[in-house]
């Protein structure tokens, strides 16, 4: 993750203990570039043990009333050892409109039943002039 975009996702600290799996020390909500501790990203997706639940009971309510998952994680690894695993891959924002557009095009593009039609409609709607004058 560049630095400079720390302060829209959740990150984590840790050491590498294997190809790919980091021990997670640390991880905190969108900290800003110059306070986070690394640049390794979370992607949003989690395998974790059912200890999770009785931190997520325990823990106060952050901004907007929401309970925050990586406020979890972080009681959590108090008690238990946590790991991330650094895949290879295009990674999309679906949190955001314009990355979860993103994520769409790729995928239709790709679609083994519909992706030669849908970039045919791509290129023809290239070519056509902007509707948002």
């Amino acid at each position: 993750m560049p630095r400079e975009h720390t302060n829209r996702y959740g990150i984590v600290s840790g050491k590498a203990v294997a190809d790919g799996l980091v021990d997670v020390s640390g991880i905190v909500e969108k900290p800003a570039p110059d306070q986070a501790p690394s640049t390794l990203a979370v992607a949003g997706r989690y395998i974790l043990s059912a200890g999770i639940f009785s931190e997520l009971e325990n823990i106060p309510r952050g901004v907007g009333g929401e309970i925050q998952l990586t406020d979890g994680i972080a009681q959590l690894l108090r008690r238990e050892k946590v790991f991330a695993f650094r895949y290879q891959g295009r990674r999309y924002d679906c949190g955001s409109k314009l990355g979860f557009l993103q994520a769409t095009v790729d995928l239709a593009e790709a679609h083994a039943e519909v992706g030669a039609e849908f970039r045919h409609w791509l290129t023809e709607r290239a070519g056509q002039p902007s509707e948002q004058g």
